[in-house]
């Protein structure tokens, strides 16, 4: 590949993510260059892993992670068998990022049923013709879906509380997450300099604890952790009323 043809092939997304500069010089991993680097297909040698299904060992994921979600989408809207591997051998992403979306899509979609219909998870698997072999973690998140749904007007109340009390430069609710499919937690900046910590992060079975990260406010692993430095447990119960969240988030240090 010359120069100017590297130089267009660099501005794919899939390709630029993994630039790092290194003394203001950009460099990319060997395998970056090598797996997105197009070859005539009567050329192409056909790998061990290709001739069986899926992607070559060490490839690089082909459909930019923001472009993910619709296309898997799309495959499902066709196939409501489709599998992780499916996804896999149509979109050249690696397994586990097929299965997390494949995932969240069908869990999405299982909400969306249940919600409008008042039936269970597995009701809203068949209503929408998946496999129940297939759906045992969308199952799982799907009723998480709706819990987080449900605590979205607390959340966002929250937050209005903390904006309003000057700790934060918006009142935007924040975006309820499924880090282990079955539990929700959410977590709110707090970016204003007298703000008494980082970030305020919520666990639906614990509460409130704050966060010595705005960066990131969950720590590793999005666990519930001990108490620590910048880390305080708030003993308001679960779902507390947001003037009582401020009041013990003033009080806490």
């Amino acid at each position: 590949m010359d120069p100017q043809a590297w130089d267009y092939r660099k501005k794919d997304p899939a390709v630029r993510e993994h630039m790092v500069l290194v003394g203001g010089v950009e460099h990319w991993p060997r395998h970056v260059v090598r797996d997105h680097t197009p070859t005539p297909r009567s050329r192409k040698p056909r790998s061990p892993a290709s001739a069986s299904g899926g992607r070559p060992a060490g490839a690089g994921d082909q459909v930019p992670r923001d472009l993910l979600p619709a296309r898997v989408a799309q495959l499902l809207d066709a196939d409501p068998a489709l599998t992780a591997a499916g996804v896999t051998d149509q979109l050249g992403v690696h397994r586990n990022t097929a299965q997390a979306a494949l995932t969240q899509c069908r869990a999405e979609r299982m909400a969306d049923v249940m919600e409008q219909r008042g039936i269970t998870a597995a009701q809203a698997a068949a209503a929408l013709g998946y496999p129940a072999g297939l759906t045992r973690r969308a199952s799982v998140r799907a009723e998480a879906v709706l819990r987080g749904r449900q605590a979205g007007p607390y959340l966002a109340d929250v937050a209005r509380a903390l904006h309003a009390r000057g700790w934060t430069t918006t009142d935007t609710p924040p975006a309820v997450q499924y880090p282990a499919d079955d539990e929700c937690v959410a977590a709110l900046v707090l970016d204003r300099p007298e703000a008494p910590a980082a970030a305020l992060v919520w666990f639906e079975r614990h509460g409130w604890r704050t966060s010595a990260s705005r960066r990131h406010p969950f720590g590793s692993g999005a666990a519930w952790p001990s108490p620590g430095p910048g880390v305080r447990h708030l003993a308001t119960g679960t779902t507390p009323a947001p003037a009582d969240v401020v009041k013990a988030l003033e009080t806490s240090g």
